[in-house]
């Protein structure tokens, strides 16, 4: 308890710079500004997760997700079809989902004769960003 009356005005100093950056979204521009800091922060971290922004990504991952939950409903839609979107928006071809699996795999998952298996869905709601709920 010592040290936490020791460290208390370290971390309300610290804080009081990052608050500007770091807070509850409570409209469509705030939860704007914190998907655009996470996209930013994502791409310093990538997959390293001891990287020291890993803990602040995860943060504002929450952030996003819990605002996602309040606000922003979630069109009905197939998992596959959901895939092909990302695909399309970020680009990519089947070799660049290695999360899935070889190009054959993909191609049987976007062909619909294979499902998304839950390590291949928890992989793709990470890689995207999303609720798992998106490739169920």
């Amino acid at each position: 308890m010592e040290k936490m009356k020791i460290l208390q005005p370290k971390i309300t100093r610290s804080f009081e710079q990052t608050a500007q950056f770091i807070f509850v979204p409570t409209n469509e521009y705030k939860y704007n500004q914190i998907v655009t800091l996470l996209d930013e922060i994502t791409d310093i971290v990538r997959d390293n997760e001891v990287h020291l922004l890993a803990n602040l990504m995860d943060v504002l991952g929450v952030l996003v997700e819990t605002y996602e939950d309040q606000y922003v409903s979630e069109p009905e839609s197939d998992p596959v079809s959901v895939l092909k979107h990302f695909m399309s928006e970020y680009n990519l071809k089947h070799d660049d989902l290695p999360e899935l699996g070889s190009h054959d795999i993909v191609s049987d998952i976007l062909n619909g004769d294979r499902e998304l298996d839950v390590r291949q869905i928890r992989a793709l709601s990470k890689r995207f960003n999303v609720s798992v709920s998106v490739f169920i």
